[in-house]
């Protein structure tokens, strides 16, 4: 392959990938906006919604961790084009389930195939990274988060002009599929990048694979910790940020819609410049700064307590936490990349407990200290990012 020939399918690779998470955060986007949707079709109670959410949740983490490690055996974009495919088609389903065990079991189906392709499409990710020969994980995570906005915008829009769920992802799964396709006519090739050795598994004496095996499990198990402090803040936001503001502090329905929009405006922003300030000052003092950023910010907020202080914390926050989890999954990936979608398995698996766990272990704890002072949790969390961030150094 000459060099021109080699930048071209470096750049389709890119994009390929690229596309793949628009399409994981525009199916997801579309999904939550139209929950309300599909719980009043179905006449369902919070507490029976919240089951049907929870198989969801049970179905991303089995694909993240189990399905995930084909990653490992045939390649990332073997697995992620599939369950890009998957991810189209199963969208559509939940809108249609005549009661509530038919919509968990639709759920679990299409949140096992959204985890696995979280692993496999961050696993590819991690491999044109590599190929590219500089940082640019961020990107991936800021087109993300954009297609989280579009899908979030999508489904409203189709809610304001009375279009019912189903037929909202008919249509979003049709466009979907045409990214997929796309995705899949550029997909990067098996071994764009060479996986090479990571650390010392190659020492003397036949202890040391042992050794370099047991820490980097060590490893992978401290960076899917600092990937779960990180997700708490991001579920946090998503579950919490309105009603902070809207029965805590007394603002407006409307108003109170603006904590979570500043914090997603400020994620996408972040990520966007995250790779050139990664190339700049380094994964480590990055993810220092804005872990800081995160934790700070928003403690300021929650002790200033007034609702435009609030916008801003949590605009901090997601300024904050937009730095992380793409430099936790590339350092994940990099540990050992013969095992990419093993490590990210396991890494993403722990954070997205994260992301399930923490809104639950907030609106518990704020039922005995007010949810003013239980949304201190994803701030000292953030701060202990900060802390814990040498863990991104490679082996």
């Amino acid at each position: 392959m000459t060099g021109a020939d080699r930048g071209r399918v470096l750049v389709r690779g890119r994009v390929a990938t690229s596309l793949l998470f628009l399409l994981f955060g525009v199916a997801l986007g579309t999904w939550t906006a139209r929950i309300p949707a599909v719980k009043d079709r179905l006449h369902l109670s919070d507490g029976q919604l919240s089951l049907a959410l929870l198989a969801f949740a049970v179905g991303a983490i089995v694909g993240m961790a189990l399905l995930g490690r084909a990653v490992d055996r045939v390649g990332s974009t073997a697995v992620m084009v599939p369950a890009a495919a998957g991810e189209c088609v199963l969208l559509v389903p939940p809108a249609f389930m005549p009661g509530l065990p038919a919509l968990a079991a639709a759920l679990l189906a299409f949140g096992m195939v959204h985890g696995t392709l979280n692993v496999a499409m961050n696993a590819s990710a991690v491999e044109v990274q590599r190929a590219w020969k500089r940082p640019i994980m961020s990107s991936f995570h800021a087109v993300y988060s954009i297609g989280g906005l579009i899908g979030a915008a999508t489904g409203g829009l189709f809610a304001r002009a009375g279009v019912s769920a189903g037929l909202t992802f008919i249509w979003v799964g049709a466009v979907l599929v045409l990214l997929a396709a796309w995705a899949a006519w550029w997909a990067p090739p098996p071994g764009l990048a060479p996986a090479g050795g990571s650390g010392p598994a190659g020492g003397s004496g036949p202890a040391a694979p042992d050794r370099a095996v047991s820490r980097r499990s060590y490893a992978l198990l401290l960076l899917g910790v600092l990937a779960l402090c990180a997700l708490v803040g991001e579920g946090a936001a998503a579950d919490w940020s309105a009603v902070y503001l809207h029965d805590t502090l007394g603002s407006t329905a409307g108003f109170a819609a603006s904590g979570y929009a500043a914090f997603s405006v400020m994620m996408a922003a972040g990520r966007l410049a995250g790779d050139r300030l990664t190339v700049r000052y380094g994964a480590v003092n990055l993810v220092r700064a804005s872990g800081v950023l995160a934790g700070l910010g928003l403690g300021a907020a929650l002790l200033i307590a007034t609702p435009f202080a609030g916008v801003l914390g949590f605009g901090c926050l997601g300024g904050g936490l937009s730095f992380i989890a793409p430099q936790v999954y590339s350092a994940a990936g990099n540990r050992d990349p013969a095992r990419a979608g093993r490590a990210l398995s396991t890494v993403v698996s722990i954070g997205y407990a994260g992301f399930v766990a923490g809104p639950v272990l907030i609106g518990s704890v704020s039922t005995a200290v007010g949810l003013r002072v239980a949304l201190g949790i994803p701030a000292a969390l953030a701060l202990a990012v900060a802390a814990g961030a040498p863990i991104l150094r490679a082996a």
